[in-house]
């Protein structure tokens, strides 16, 4: 929109570089081009200001497929003003004097005609083509035909619009369908994952079986090496077994050879004691009969006078000691009559 002042019942107008300004005055083309400043009266002037910038058009409509399902349109489509004088006669472009403000709504009655030719091609494409086709294909052949189709619109040159550019930017169907539609690719990938992860378990219980082989291969080996542990403890034990026994069988000759060493040793000793002590009783035994004998010649030549006084003398060293004697007149009597009747004898 123009800038304009006001100063002493004068209008100052000011445009921007891209907006087109024609002034008219009784008739007459005055002022026409962008980027334009000059002084008017407003009760005289006529203006009118085309945008000759590029502008987005955004669209969104709906549009059937050959099978009858309903999809959403979303297209944006660039155009600009390339004849502004061309446009300024065909579309209300005119601006209050006072305000700068557009006295209609020329850039909607633009929009309009854009959209509708827009919307018409693209269901022309649409309604001979299939939901699923349209879905893989449609964006490049409702794009094509747009293009084609604004390029082609006469009513668009001979009001001077150009059209720049044209992209589609979306064909979604109802969601309804879209959610079926996603179900089977949904499946697929599920199966995929499923498939992928049965195979991840396949490789972990390999590798698991894998381990446990190799757990079991290194238990029979162990046990292997354990029962070779058993058999060369049983050889070594058998061997100190066998050396312990040839120990003992020499100890025990050794101690049975000292043994029989000791006892003829012994049985010497034991033989020579005895003929000693044999030899010493012969030796005492010849003594005391010589003694006896002599004790007997010594006592057959003594006469029995002495041989009583000896016997008293025996008697009395081995009798008791004897305080006191009682000799009562029997004793006595027959001890005189004893005594004389030996007498008489030896008489």
């Amino acid at each position: 929109m123009a800038d304009i002042t006001r100063r002493l019942g004068w209008r100052h107008l000011r445009g921007a570089p891209t907006a087109h300004i024609r002034h008219h005055r009784g008739g007459k083309l005055l002022h026409d081009g962008p980027g334009l400043s000059f002084w008017y009266r407003a009760l005289t002037a006529a203006l009118s200001e085309v945008p000759v910038d590029d502008r987005e058009l955004a669209m969104t409509f709906h549009a059937r497929t050959s099978d009858f399902q309903d999809v959403a349109v979303q297209a944006t489509v660039t155009y600009r003003v390339s004849d502004p004088a061309l446009a300024a006669t065909r579309l209300d472009f005119s601006v209050d004097p006072d305000t700068g403000a557009w006295r209609g709504a020329p850039l909607e009655q633009l929009g309009t005609l854009l959209t509708e030719t827009a919307q018409q091609h693209a269901l022309d494409v649409l309604s001979r083509t299939s939901l699923s086709a349209a879905l893989v294909d449609g964006v490049t052949a409702v794009r094509e035909r747009i293009a084609t189709g604004l390029a082609g619109e006469p009513r668009l040159p001979a009001t001077g619009i150009e059209v720049v550019a044209v992209r589609v930017v979306a064909l979604r169907p109802e969601p309804e369908v879209e959610r079926a539609l996603r179900t089977p690719a949904r499946e697929q990938i599920q199966q995929e994952a499923d498939r992928a992860t049965y195979e991840r378990r396949a490789v972990a219980v390999e590798r698991e079986r894998a381990i446990a082989e190799n757990e079991l291969a290194s238990q029979i080996e162990l046990a292997r090496r354990e029962e070779q542990l058993v058999d060369q403890r049983g050889t070594n034990a058998r061997r100190e077994a066998e050396e312990h026994a040839a120990a003992d069988a020499v100890r025990a000759e050794a101690e049975a050879a000292r043994t029989v060493r000791l006892a003829e040793a012994e049985a010497t000793r034991s033989v020579r004691l005895a003929r000693a002590e044999a030899e010493g009783a012969r030796e005492v035994g010849e003594a005391r009969a010589q003694a006896q004998a002599a004790w007997l010649r010594v006592h057959a030549e003594v006469d029995v006078a002495t041989l009583h006084a000896l016997t008293g003398t025996r008697l009395a060293e081995n009798l008791p000691r004897i305080d006191s004697v009682t000799v009562s007149p029997d004793v006595l009597t027959g001890l005189l009559a004893r005594l004389g009747t030996r007498e008489q004898e030896q008489a």
